[in-house]
């Protein structure tokens, strides 16, 4: 079975290296715990829905130390009088990836990706690389070189420490 992930990435011949993990600390805090990076180094892929009929979906990228706002920017972008964060279940059909693995490559179907711009401030990121056992680390570049992504000013908010 050939790897969907890594053929968009190469055929689209973009910059980035596999980082293989534990499955077990594929979960954001528990992965930058155990192998060293920075929660501001790490970026979360993580579906949307808008309360439509029928419903809308897009692909929020947002740096870990960052808390995605769903009820105004995202609830606008999509369109809907109600936004909220897709199921696990949702996220699998639409990614045909487990939560702890989703990347913005490689998905089932063709989502909208938008990026928070402060992720493009980053020098390298770890982001989800298709399944649980493995990361990608990629340049800012290579995330806004997938087809779809749009960088969105305050798609998410710098959580308060």
């Amino acid at each position: 079975m050939s790897d969907a992930v890594l053929e968009q990435l190469n055929n689209l011949g973009l910059a980035y290296e596999l980082v293989d993990c534990d499955p077990d600390f594929a979960d954001t805090a528990a992965f930058c715990e155990a192998y060293g990076f920075a929660a501001e180094d790490s970026a979360n892929a993580i579906v949307v829905v808008g309360k439509a009929d029928p419903p809308v979906f897009a692909m929020c990228l947002v740096l870990a130390d960052s808390r995605l706002d769903v009820n105004k920017v995202v609830r606008k972008k999509l369109g809907a009088r109600k936004a909220s964060f897709a199921s696990a279940d949702q996220t699998i059909e639409l990614t045909g990836m487990q939560i702890g693995g989703v990347t913005p490559f490689g998905t089932s179907t063709d989502l909208p990706l938008w990026i928070d711009a402060r992720v493009m401030d980053r020098e390298q990121l770890i982001i989800g690389g298709g399944s649980r056992d493995r990361k990608l680390l990629v340049p800012p570049s290579t995330l806004a070189g997938r087809p779809g992504a749009e960088i969105v000013m305050d798609l998410a908010k710098p959580l308060e420490v």
